[in-house]
């Protein structure tokens, strides 16, 4: 890729293609289309659907991140946007003060794009985009605006991994690295803790389509991550075989050299202490049979990073 085609957005930019991948996403807000749960409100004059998002972009915290990945963190950061609200409002959800309870502030375009230039300019690696499902439209005006003047650092969409294929297919060419979950391959832990029972196989097939678009997570000389796909899977307590269900599905129908993160940090929030088989922390056994599964099948880039 040369470097007048990274990140991918400056191609895009510079085809004239941004400009009509805002005007298609921007229609999916009346009704909103924009993911699976397919509310259909009119979010352009304050309808709000099952994120309880509004029409305005609203933000909670922007930092130079250094909790995340190895490869997004590098040296200086991972230039991370918070954004409210949420389209899944899992029940154990470890940020719902910001996804679901909306803790945050309204942001203007302009505001959006002085916020990604400063985190550029504070040597960030990236523009980290948390939970960007149902606010795409403006992230992506925001983007252009900030192209302009003079952006040119990846983006990064870090998702719950419960988006519309549609929109997913419309993000090519401006998004260089996705980084979505994968909770669950089992239509019943979803439907019952993430209120979505067509979870797995939605994220199957966006998953299968980021791959599509960058491939593997490829990382320069220096460390950091330019351009690809690294998925995230949150071991549960209770879930070890839908555990082993997901690595498979990376192994099998993904790729055999995918960047995985399997996270231990599971610990009970929001409303999982009333759910027995989630209201507790996962076990060192069930943790170190997930990477002992992972390494068993050939997943070599999987591992607790």
């Amino acid at each position: 890729m040369g470097t007048q085609d990274f990140p991918a957005y400056r191609r895009t930019k510079a085809d004239g293609l941004l400009d009509q991948k805002i005007k298609e996403l921007e229609s999916l807000l009346n009704p909103c289309t924009l993911c699976p749960r397919q509310c259909k409100v009119n979010r352009t004059v304050g309808e709000r659907g099952y994120c309880r998002a509004p029409y305005d972009l609203y933000v909670s915290a922007v930092f130079a991140h250094f909790g995340e990945e190895p490869p997004l963190v590098g040296t200086n950061g991972s230039g991370t946007i918070f954004l409210t609200h949420c389209n899944l409002k899992c029940l154990f959800c470890q940020n719902y003060d910001i996804s679901i309870l909306g803790d945050g502030s309204p942001c203007s375009y302009g505001q959006l794009a002085t916020l990604m230039i400063d985190l550029e300019e504070k040597g960030c690696h990236n523009i980290n985009f948390v939970t960007p499902t149902h606010y795409v439209p403006q992230l992506v005006r925001s983007l252009s605006v900030a192209i302009d003047r003079g952006l040119s650092i990846p983006i990064v969409y870090n998702c719950g991994g419960y988006e519309s294929l549609e929109v997913i297919r419309l993000l090519e060419g401006i998004v260089d690295i996705y980084m979505p979950d994968i909770k669950f391959l089992d239509g019943t832990l979803s439907k019952r803790f993430c209120r979505a029972e067509d979870y797995p196989e939605v994220v199957r097939a966006v998953v299968r389509e980021m791959q599509r678009q960058v491939g593997d997570l490829l990382i320069d000389s220096s460390g950091i991550a330019r351009r690809g796909l690294l998925i995230r899977h949150l071991v549960m307590p209770s879930c070890g075989e839908d555990t082993k269900n997901v690595l498979q599905f990376i192994k099998d129908e993904i790729s055999q050299d995918a960047f995985v993160n399997i996270m231990a940090q599971y610990h009970p929030c929001y409303r999982a202490d009333k759910y027995r088989e989630i209201s507790k922390r996962i076990t060192d056994q069930e943790f170190r049979e997930a990477l002992e599964f992972a390494r068993s099948i050939g997943l070599s880039r999987a591992s607790h990073h």
